[in-house]
């Protein structure tokens, strides 16, 4: 995978004279004339990152991208604007309206993605409290260990829940990405400590590999695609079981696909209790179908094997 030190020092550093902070508050917005013109630069600059043939290109243009987002959202209240035409660029907003994170990914030649995001806090004036997350997937010892915004596992959010308690935390899903024959999705785990945020946490209930792990993290071949999504009408967190082709390829996530079945992380008591073998009267809205690959238009998801 390429490396881009330079261009995550300089998002570190863009950040580093913005204060940062957490709070839950809901606002008006006068500012939208402004944030819809930089939406427009942010357009164009991500329409050159994927047109770019090469990564030298690709991330100068990313690194572009990063400097207008980061001055995009220095704009007051720009927390309630959407940035609903940028397609590629993932922003969920929190169920308690204290945050919301934005990101995305950027292709590498060898099939490889690096991940760019920010978690932006609400605040009652307007400001911008901000916490960039410098992906550090390859530097990271184990896969499963807790992290800080600085030593981030990265993926691109597309949902997010919210477990209240007296130690709150959200609960992040992502597309993973990998290399040319795997894809791979997180249930990720976020928490503040100190005001700061924390990614990983023990709350995941099952069999003892479960228990074991502070995020959830699954692999499966490249050409299919897989459920995972927060149903709330029935309090659970679905998924395919993922499975080998057959029994002699167990181990090897490249054969690894749906089998037709159902498990889920059900909330209890802020713990996410493993269930196996869920029935499901209706389908899952499976929204992120196209995850498959979202640089390849043009892979068609193969639903069931």
């Amino acid at each position: 995978m390429i490396k881009t030190l330079k261009h995550i020092l300089g998002f570190s550093i863009l950040l580093t004279s913005i204060t940062v902070g957490r709070a839950q508050h809901s606002f008006s917005f006068n500012n939208e004339p402004v944030l819809a013109k930089y939406q427009d630069s942010l357009v164009a600059l991500n329409s050159l990152i994927l047109a770019s043939e090469n990564n030298a290109s690709r991330f100068e243009h990313n690194a572009a991208f990063i400097k207008t987002l980061v001055n995009a959202l220095k704009t007051p209240f720009s927390f309630a604007f959407p940035f609903d035409s940028l397609k590629t660029i993932s922003v969920v907003k929190s169920p308690d309206n204290a945050l919301r994170i934005l990101s995305w990914s950027v292709p590498a030649d060898d099939g490889s993605y690096r991940f760019f995001g920010a978690i932006q806090m609400a605040t009652t004036n307007g400001q911008l409290k901000l916490y960039p997350l410098i992906d550090q997937t390859d530097n990271l010892k184990t896969p499963y260990e807790v992290t800080d915004h600085q030593r981030w596992y990265g993926a691109r959010y597309y949902e997010i829940g919210f477990v209240p308690g007296t130690k709150p935390y959200y609960v992040l899903l992502g597309w993973k990405g990998n290399n040319q024959k795997t894809t791979k999705k997180v249930i990720e785990v976020l928490s503040f400590e100190k005001d700061l945020p924390v990614f990983g946490k023990p709350v995941f209930e099952g069999s003892k590999s479960v228990a074991s792990k502070n995020r959830i993290i699954f692999e499966y071949n490249k050409m299919n695609s897989m459920t995972l999504t927060i149903d709330k009408s029935v309090n659970l967190l679905v998924f395919d079981h993922l499975a080998p082709f057959t029994p002699d390829m167990e181990g090897n996530f490249e054969y690894y696909a749906s089998d037709l079945s159902f498990d889920a992380f059900k909330f209890v008591n802020s713990k996410l209790r493993l269930v196996e073998n869920v029935e499901l009267k209706n389908e899952p809205n499976e929204m992120d179908d196209f995850y498959i690959d979202p640089e390849d238009k043009s892979t068609t998801p193969v639903k069931k094997l």
